[in-house]
This record gives structure tokens, sequence and C-alpha cells, in this order.
């Protein structure tokens, strides 16, 4: 079955169909749909060496980054990336360094042999990379990272912005004394002091006071979580709410809560990051979170991946984007 046959049943030209199978904009979605669909049918598999040779796209698009794939939030990056990817008739080949450089390089041979279009490379938390000079040549954005060169288009979550929408939260159910439960600063995590800094703003746009040592850090756990959370708790002048960097640390709080015998919400709101199912939704109450945008981070990368391919001259972008808060049961309003 060849191409001649996809055109034929799906009522388009030899180079329609050639279009919508290398990816181009210039093929309506309704279009694109129906060719794929007898391309389905009929089981057409086109040469992917051959198109190469042709100068035609291979379908392929390299996910590549450390801990990607074990990692919960990650993880919905690369189903994003996949969710867009097939419905432009791509596949996304994810691949996991685990941190060492030679299997790194490794891979990425891998993926310039299988000549994949563009190249998806991705942080398992929001810092700085650098990209390996061995794609240097090909497409390549920037997943939950930011690099050192302008020219390379990224996309990582609004860290001010999730930060700023939690304690709006706090603030509309009328809380004044909100402690910040962070982690502790590593050398390239971008994520500690931008959220510090979208709290600070949103309490200083709200003139809200905020005490000395309500910023406290430590590991970005649930055990970190509740040394801090019980030390804030358990002071003569408490909060009565408490943002966590994420949603591992708000379980350590409501740990700490419940040790010192304070109830949440009664006695203390609590409010994470991530939304994290198997901590958030498990939480009783259930925890009030700020969604990362991370299934939306792998989509929009792809998408612009793909416009990249077919706009050579496309500006490079930089994209921040916003988190989403989810209320479950965590907060009400403070009882004084």
């Amino acid at each position: 079955m060849g191409i001649r046959e996809v055109a034929a049943a799906a009522g388009v030209s030899v180079t329609t169909v050639s279009h919508a199978l290398s990816g181009s904009r210039s093929v309506k979605a309704a279009t694109r749909e129906r060719i794929m669909a007898e391309v389905a049918r009929l089981d057409y598999r086109p040469d992917p060496h051959a198109r190469g040779l042709r100068g035609q796209r291979s379908q392929l698009i390299g996910l590549l980054g450390d801990d990607i794939v074990t990692t919960p939030h990650t993880s919905r990056m690369v189903l994003g990336a996949q969710t867009a990817a097939a419905e432009h008739g791509c596949i996304v080949v994810a691949l996991d360094p685990g941190g060492d450089e030679v299997v790194r390089e490794q891979q990425v041979r891998y993926l310039l042999d299988h000549r994949v279009d563009g190249v998806l490379y991705a942080g398992m938390y929001h810092r700085e990379l650098t990209i390996p000079g061995s794609l240097a040549n090909v497409p390549t954005i920037l997943l939950d990272a930011h690099g050192t060169d302008p020219k390379q288009s990224s996309v990582v979550p609004d860290e001010r912005q999730i930060a700023s929408v939690a304690v709006e939260h706090l603030l509309e159910h009328g809380h004044r004394r909100i402690a910040f439960v962070s982690a502790s600063q590593t050398n390239d995590a971008t994520a500690v002091p931008l959220r510090e800094k979208g709290f600070r703003e949103a309490l200083r746009h709200a003139r809200v006071e905020l005490p000395r040592g309500w910023v406290a850090r430590a590991n970005a756990d649930a055990q970190g979580g509740r040394t801090v959370a019980h030390r804030l708790l358990s002071a003569p002048e408490r909060p009565t709410a408490l943002f966590c960097f994420n949603d591992q640390m708000a379980m350590g709080a409501y740990q700490a809560a419940a040790a010192l015998g304070l109830s949440v919400p009664g006695d203390v709101s609590i409010v994470g990051v991530n939304n994290l199912a198997i901590v958030a939704g498990a939480l009783v109450p259930g925890l009030t979170t700020v969604g990362l945008p991370h299934h939306r981070m792998g989509r929009w990368a792809v998408e612009r991946l793909l416009r990249s391919l077919d706009e050579p001259d496309l500006v490079p972008e930089h994209l921040a984007m916003p988190g989403e808060l989810v209320v479950r049961d965590s907060v009400a309003a403070p009882r004084d």
C-alpha cells in the first residue's frame, strides 16, 4: 500500500498527504485528520529513511532530561508532549540519562542517528540548563528550564504567580498572619527565590506585615516541612496560615499541626504547590494547592518546536506559564 492509495482514499493530492505526514501546518486540521484516518485504515507506513533522504521529516521528537520519567510532576510534561505530538502524527522518544554524562551523549547520538526532527531538553525542576554541543544544529526547546542562549526558546512555570495566587487565596479568606514554609536554596534551583519573591510581593501589595522568621527553610520534603511548621506553629505568636513550597512540605505541616493538637483548617490553613494526587488528594482534609502547568508546558514545547520547523525565522520565546489554584478543604477563615 502506497501514498497514492492514501491520497485517493482521502480525496486529496499526493502532495497534501506528504505535507500532512511531514507535520506541515499548511494542511488544515480536518484534512489532516481525514488523511491520518486513511493512513491508519490502510496501514500505510512510509519509510523514515527514505523520507529523510528526500528532506522530509521523521515525525520523531526527542525528549531528553534527567529523572523526567521517574519524577511524578515531570512525568506530566512527558504526557503533555506525547499528547500534542500524537495530534500532529509525531512520536516522542523520551530518554533519561540519570545524570550520567556518558549516557547522555550516547542518548543524544541515538536521537541523531534516528533523525529526530527536534529535541525537547528538559529539567526535572526549574533551573538553568546548557544544551549539549552535539545538539547545536538540532531544533531544540528548553522544557522546565531556561538557558544561557537567548536564541533558545524555553518554557517554565511562573513561580512568582504561583506563590501570589496561593497567598491571595489565603488573604481572601481573611488571613493576615501568613508564613512561608520554603525549601532550602540549592545552587541551581530557580523556583526557590522566585516563589519567595512572589510571596513577599503578594503580602506587600496587600499591606500585610511579614514578621521576622516567617520565611523558614528546610529540605523540600515531608520531614523538612514538619520541622519548620512545628517551629512556626509552636511559637507564642503563631501564623494562622502556611504557604508551603510543595505538597510534600505541606504534608509535613499537616503532621506538625496534628502533633500540636491543631486542626486543619480550623486552627491553621495550609496551601501547597504541585497538586500531586498521591499527596494533595490523599490528605484529610484535602489539600488546597497550586497545580504546576507541566502538562501544558509539554504541549506548548511540542507546538513551539513544530512551528519553528515550519518557520525557521520564528523569534525565540521565553514563556513563564501560570499555575492554577486547585481548591480543596485545607483553607478556612481564621478563628481570631
